[in-house]
């Protein structure tokens, strides 16, 4: 099958093609990202594959089943880039990778907490200049932390698991409790509660309409003194605008992010030779108490690879007419 790669960084080209080795699909690289500027390279390609940040809007939709598009390919686990109902009435079919490495994710979020908890990232900067004064770094222990866990899916359970090693006491909250999560010791508590509790709050869940802006001023002004806050999840889960006022009250100690609203006009992308015109972010990487890693999470080898092997099988099943077990349908 002819499939148009959308986004494609040099890893992308790699990996997908080893992947693609056995099954033999004719895959065409594009570094664009899809949007109804792009959407034309598609045409005559019976599938796509495409990421977090390509758009699949009504208009991307259409433009893509009248030049016989009818699979949409997603290297990633969130489809909220897509539009669903569009897709169902104009028959183009949705797949995504539904698992992959938890451990990459949860592993990333871990090293964030770590870092700030340890001012890692400002000695880092300070030794490479020479200065070895501790003045400024005193940390903290993680050992009796109360960590709240936003979403117990997987990779939220494998980083609860993380952070029980640590000697955290842990709660969360999830509309679909999990009995491994209690069996690990943890315990579910209202939302106000995990906020009002936590020292750590790190967010593990989907992004949808519900949960846009699960953290937001409210939220924020419901936290421990000096918590901090890790989104290795979706960047429409925190009000970015009402963080940077908490972070500059204190009432938030420290932030992580991985991921960020804004972040298709920013990330994957070399802008160091660059004026950034998002004055939102270039005012969080100016707290000495944040870091920002752009959408790395996710990007280890063996993450990465699971998620080729997966994609190419979806496109393999789609063009031999079998069963879609990883198919996104309206409503999820």
């Amino acid at each position: 099958m002819k499939v148009a790669v959308f986004s494609a960084k040099r890893y992308d080209r790699e990996l997908l093609a080893a992947a693609n080795t056995t099954a033999g699909h004719e895959l065409h690289f594009f570094d664009d990202l899809l949007d109804p500027s792009t959407v034309v390279l598609a045409a005559g390609c019976g599938a796509i594959c495409v990421f977090v940040n390509d758009v699949l809007d009504e208009e991307v939709l259409a433009a893509l089943a009248a030049g016989g598009t009818h699979l949409v390919a997603l290297r990633c686990t969130g489809f909220n880039n897509v539009d669903l109902k569009a897709a169902a009435v104009l028959g183009v079919r949705v797949v995504r990778v539904t698992e992959y490495s938890p451990y990459s994710v949860a592993e990333h979020a871990v090293a964030l907490i770590l870092a700030l908890r340890r001012k890692i990232h400002r000695a880092y900067n300070r030794t490479r200049d020479g200065n070895f004064e501790l003045d400024g770094l005193l940390g903290a222990d993680l050992h009796g932390c109360t960590v709240g866990v936003i979403g117990t899916g997987k990779i939220g359970r494998v980083f609860a698991r993380i952070m029980s090693g640590f000697g955290c006491e842990l709660i969360a909250y999830d509309k679909f409790p999990s009995a491994d999560f209690e069996r690990m010791g943890g315990r579910y508590v209202p939302l106000r509660e995990l906020a009002a509790r936590s020292h750590i709050v790190s967010l593990h869940c989907p992004l949808t309409p519900e949960t846009h802006y699960l953290v937001d001023a409210g939220a924020l002004a419901l936290a421990k003194p000096g918590a901090i806050l890790i989104n290795t999840s979706r960047g429409g889960l925190v009000d970015t605008e009402a963080v940077i006022a908490s972070l500059k009250s204190g009432q938030l100690g420290a932030l992580g992010i991985d991921v960020y609203e804004q972040e298709s006009d920013l990330f994957f992308q070399d802008l160091s030779s660059s004026i950034i015109p998002d004055d939102v972010i270039q005012r969080l990487v100016s707290f000495p108490n944040v870091i920002v890693t752009g959408h790395q999470a996710f990007f280890t080898r063996e993450a990465v690879g699971a998620i080729c092997a997966t994609t190419i099988a979806s496109i393999s099943d789609y063009a031999a007419g079998r069963p879609l077990a990883h198919e996104v349908h309206v409503g999820g």
